[in-house]
C-alpha cells in the first residue's frame, strides 16, 4: 500500500515548476545523490555525540559505513524506493545512520521527535504505514512500545537489536528515484491537534538545504546541535548541511545549559541560535561568563516569536542577531542577512529568500510559495485547505511589510485574544511583559471570561533570584508603556518552566488549559 493516499498532494503549477528548474533551484539530484557526493569528499570529518548515556566519536566515513550496512540489511528485508522508514531516535549516531541509509535506499524518511509518546507515535505509524521502524529502547520519558508497531514488517531498537539489521557487506551506490518524488514526511509538533504529516520531495528538501546553508555566516564557528533531529530543522542542520559544507558534527541529546557552556569553554563549540530559549537560558545561567559570551558571535533566531527585548539584549552583548521566518511546510520564507542593518535584523523577520514569493491577504495573513514549499500533507483535506490552485500556501500567520519589503510577523490567527470583540495581539503583550525586571520569558494567552468572552493572562518565567510581579505592578508597567487598557493582562501566573514543543516553542494550548482549570 502507498505511504501517501492518492490525491493527497498538490499539483505544482507547471509554470512554477519550469521556473524552479530553469533557475537551478530544482535539480535532478536526490538526497541520496547529495549525501553520496558530499561524503565522498568529507570522509575524514569528525562526527561526535556528546551524551551522558550514548556518547560516540568517529568520522563521517564511520557513520556512512554503518548507514550502508543498514541500507543493505533493510533492502534484504524488502525496504526500497518509496517505502516509509520511521525513526524515533535522540541525537545519536544511529539517527544519522538511519537517515542516510533511507536516502541511499530512496526510501521516505519519517523523523519523529523522541519526546512523542504512544498517542502521537501510534497516530504517525497508522498514517504512514512504514516498512521499517527504528527506535530507542529508552531515553528520558521515551520507552519502546512494541504494541504500537505490531504491523510494521521491520523493527529495530537501539540498545537491543538494532545491530542485527546491519548486513555484513555495505550497500554500494544509491537506489534510483525521481527527484520530484517524496523524500521526507515531517510531522508538525501538533500544538492543537494530531500532528500533520508534511511531505517534502527530494527537490524541495535539497533546495532548502542549500538555501539554509547560504544564509549562514561563514565564520559562525563549530556548532553544537541540540535541536532534536526528529524535528525538521534539527535534522537538516545535523545530517545534511554539514555533509554539504564538510564541517564537523557535534550533537547533544539533551539541552543542558551548564553542559553547553562547558563544551563552549573546553572544546571551543558555539550555539548558533534556534528558538530564543536556547540563547536566553545560556545567558541566564550562573556559569555564563564573558568568556562564554565571546563564543556567541551570531544568534540565528526563528521557530517562534522573537521578542525585540531579546534581540536588543543579544546585540548589547556583541552578539549579532539575524532572524528567519518559516515553518515545516515552508521552511525558509524570509531571512535577515547576518551582516544586514541592525535595526532590520533586530526588529523584522527579513526579506523573501531567492525564489520565494510572499503576499499578504486582506486580513494580513501571510501567503507564500517557493521552491522549498512542501508538496502538501498526508491528509488530502488539509492539503486542499492550505493551498490554492496557483500554488500559494496559507500560513495562518499574520504579518506586515514595510516600504522596503521587510516582513514582520505580528501574530498567528489562532494566537489572537478576543476581548469583548476587540482583538489583542498576544505578541504585543509579550513584548511589554519582557520589559519587566527579572522576566526571562513571557507568554500571553486567552482565558475564559463570563462577561467578555476572553481576557488576557500573563504567564511568566522569572530569572533566578527574582519573584514574579503582582498584577498591580504589571498593570502599572503597561500603563507606562502606553498600551490601551483592554490589552493589559488581567491574570498573572508564574511558572518554573514552560511546556514546549520539540523545537522549543511554547505550547500555549497547554498553558490555556492549565490556567482555565487552576
Amino acid at each position: 500500500m502507498s505511504t501517501i493516499p492518492p490525491g493527497a498532494l498538490r499539483t505544482v503549477p507547471r509554470e512554477l515548476a519550469e521556473r524552479y528548474e530553469t533557475e537551478g533551484w530544482w535539480t535532478g539530484q536526490t538526497i541520496g545523490d547529495l549525501l553520496a557526493q558530499g561524503l565522498g569528499t568529507a570522509g575524514d570529518v569528525r562526527f561526535r555525540v556528546h551524551s551522558g548515556v550514548r556518547p560516540w566519536s568517529g568520522t563521517f566515513a564511520d557513520v556512512e559505513k554503518v548507514a550502508r550496512r543498514l541500507a543493505a540489511g533493510l533492502r534484504s528485508r524488502g525496504v526500497g524506493p518509496g517505502d516509509a522508514v520511521v525513526m524515533q531516535l535522540p541525537n545519536w549516531m544511529e539517527a544519522a545512520a538511519v537517515f542516510w541509509a533511507s536516502a541511499f535506499l530512496g526510501a521516505v524518511v519519517v523523523p519523529v521527535v523522541h519526546f512523542y509518546g504512544p498517542k502521537e507515535v501510534g497516530y504517525i505509524l497508522r498514517t504512514v504505514r512504514p516498512k521499517a521502524y527504528l527506535a530507542a529502547e529508552g531515553f528520558g520519558r521515551l520507552r519502546f512500545r512494541p504494541e504500537l508497531c505490531e504491523d510494521v514488517p521491520v523493527v529495530g531498537v537501539v540498545g537491543r537489536d538494532f545491530d542485527a539489521l546491519l548486513a555484513d557487506e555495505p550497500m554500494t551506490g544509491i537506489q534510483p528515484v525521481h527527484p520530484a518524488a517524496p523524500a521526507l514526511i515531517a510531522f508538525t509538533s501538533g500544538t492543537t491537534r494530531d500532528p500533520k504529516g508534511v511531505v517534502h520531495s527530494h527537490q524541495t528538501l535539497g533546495y532548502e538545504t542549500r538555501q539554509l546553508l547560504a544564509s549562514y555566516p561563514p565564520d559562525r564557528g563549530r556548532q553544537f546541535t541540540v535541536a532534536p533531529v526528529g524535528h525538521f530543522i534539527g535534522m537538516v542542520n545535523a545530517f545534511l548541511i554539514p555533509v554539504l559544507e564538510g564541517t564537523p558534527v557535534n550533537l547533544g541529546d539533551t539541552w543542558d545549559p551548564a553542559g553547553a557552556l562547558a563544551l563552549m569553554k573546553g572544546e571551543g563549540l558555539t550555539v548558533g541560535g534556534g528558538a530564543t530559549y536556547y540563547m536566553t537560558s545560556l545567558l541566564d545561567h550562573p556559569d555564563c561568563t564573558p568568556e562564554h559570551v565571546a563564543h556567541l558571535k551570531y544568534a540565528g533566531l526563528g521557530g517562534a516569536a522573537v521578542p525585540s527585548a531579546v534581540t536588543a539584549r543579544l546585540e548589547s552583548l556583541g552578539i549579532s542577531v539575524f532572524r528567519a521566518y518559516g515553518s515545516t511546510e515552508h521552511p525558509s520564507v524570509t531571512c535577515t542577512p547576518y551582516d544586514g542593518p541592525a535595526e532590520k535584523r533586530m526588529h523584522t523577520d527579513g526579506l523573501p529568500l531567492p525564489g520565494v514569493e510572499l503576499r499578504l491577504a486582506e486580513d494580513g495573513e501571510i501567503l507564500t510559495r517557493g521552491p522549498d514549499l512542501c508538496l502538501g500533507y498526508t491528509d488530502p483535506a488539509l492539503t486542499a485547505a492550505a493551498f490554492d490552485e496557483e500554488g500559494w500556501y496559507r500560513t495562518g500567520d499574520i504579518g506586515v511589510c514595510d516600504a522596503e519589503g521587510w516582513l514582520a510577523v505580528t501574530d498567528r490567527k489562532a494566537d489572537v485574544i478576543i476581548r469583548g470583540g476587540e482583538n489583542v495581539s498576544a505578541l504585543e503583550v509579550e513584548e511589554v511583559l519582557l520589559g519587566l525586571d527579572g522576566v526571562a520569558e513571557a507568554a500571553a494567552v486567552a482565558v475564559p471570561d463570563p462577561r467578555l468572552g476572553e481576557r488576557t493572562a500573563a504567564v511568566l518565567r522569572m530569572r533566578p533570584g527574582w519573584s514574579a510581579p503582582g498584577l498591580s505592578e504589571v498593570r502599572l508597567h503597561f500603563e507606562r508603556a502606553g498600551l490601551a487598557r483592554q490589552k493589559w493582562p488581567e491574570v498573572v501566573h508564574a511558572v518554573p518552566e514552560f511546556p514546549r514543543t520539540p523545537s522549543g516553542k511554547v505550547k500555549k494550548f497547554v498553558l490555556r488549559k492549565n490556567i482555565a482549570t487552576a
